[in-house]
């Protein structure tokens, strides 16, 4: 859109001339889907058309050091425990608690980052992260000047309201500043980040995750309203996780046996049972590579991926707690033969 075109729509507006002011505005609707803004060139359209619509405007917002989340990820589903305390966040930031800075805690694929995303579906918003390669700089004192101009651009952000402000994996300016091994510089870098939220606007909200709890500057840790702990995650909530990713996964797939009695058993061999993250990508790996001609090849590569061996060992099955239906499942072999066997041990 050219300067001439708001010129115009003004003038026409001004001299009450509709048939120019609605030509002008179609025009511009059209260029902006010529180049690729169709949700913008869509609303133009609708309101010129008198059509009711509700639509919250996509903005594009550029900037040095914040960069847009894509929030229509594939979900990696939490436990009911951390969605219920996401639930109190959204509750608290709608109520305006005057609780605006929040702590995700947790070991990788936990789902911290996940979990910032359906905080921002829930409210509505947009999640813009801050890019640490844009802010940490060799050139002294460069980084600490790149924090200060990133929290004064957090602070005049024109729709503070409309957005989440996310500072993933923030243990890379905020590591203890007594830490011997900590460099001078950094150690800097954080006093000017803890200076950044003292000062930070009420509006302004702000998550942040950390993959290094341990090692957290604690005066960093103050600065924040509240704290979501991931790894604390019983055997239970990560099964039911665990069933809800399959769920999502066989939903387009047809030519499959749905037996989560199975399913659970063969998890619950797990010595040490994975987060969300690895979880995820063990059983969509068991799924997507299977033989779609046998419904229940994804339970073998599933076994395989839990304990390391195919289920051939039909005594080692029968240990493990599964059902001759289940040994016949996982091995193949049918259940008189399986019977026999058994019985002859």
């Amino acid at each position: 859109m050219k300067k001439k075109n708001i010129v115009n729509l003004i003038r026409y507006h001004v001299e009450g001339n509709e048939n120019a002011f609605r030509e002008e505005a179609y025009g511009i609707a059209n260029e902006f889907d010529a180049k690729g803004d169709n949700e913008l060139a869509e609303y133009i359209m609708a309101l010129m058309s008198d059509t009711n619509v509700i639509y919250t405007q996509n903005f594009n917002y550029e900037s040095e050091f914040l960069e847009e989340v894509n929030l229509k990820s594939t979900s990696l589903f939490l436990p009911t425990t951390i969605s219920q305390e996401l639930i109190g966040i959204a509750n608290a930031i709608n109520n305006k608690a005057e609780v605006n800075k929040f702590l995700f805690e947790g070991v990788p694929g936990t789902g911290k980052t996940e979990a910032v995303k359906q905080l921002a579906r829930v409210l509505d918003r947009k999640v813009y992260m801050v890019d640490f390669s844009m802010i940490i700089d060799s050139k002294l004192g460069q980084t600490q000047k790149n924090i200060t101009s990133l929290f004064k651009e957090i602070n005049s952000f024109s729709k503070q309201d409309s957005v989440i402000f996310l500072f993933d994996e923030i243990d890379a300016l905020a590591l203890d500043r007594t830490n011997s091994h900590d460099l001078r510089e950094m150690g800097r870098a954080t006093s000017t980040l803890l200076k950044g939220l003292d000062n930070l606007a009420s509006s302004a909200i702000i998550v942040a995750t950390t993959n290094l709890f341990e090692n957290f500057d604690k005066a960093m840790t103050r600065r924040f309203d509240y704290i979501i702990h991931f790894n604390n995650y019983s055997k239970e909530n990560l099964m039911q996780v665990a069933e809800k990713i399959l769920d999502n996964i066989l939903k387009n797939q047809k030519n499959v046996e749905k037996n989560k009695r199975l399913f659970r058993k063969i998890l619950s061999l797990y010595d040490v049972f994975p987060y969300p993250g690895e979880l995820k990508n063990i059983i969509k790996t068991s799924v997507i590579f299977s033989n779609m001609e046998d419904k229940y090849d994804y339970f073998r590569r599933l076994y395989f991926a839990v304990k390391g061996n195919i289920p051939m060992d039909i005594i080692e099955l029968k240990n493990e707690g599964f059902t001759v239906r289940e040994i016949e499942i996982l091995t193949g072999i049918s259940k008189s033969s399986v019977s026999r066997e058994l019985k002859g041990d």
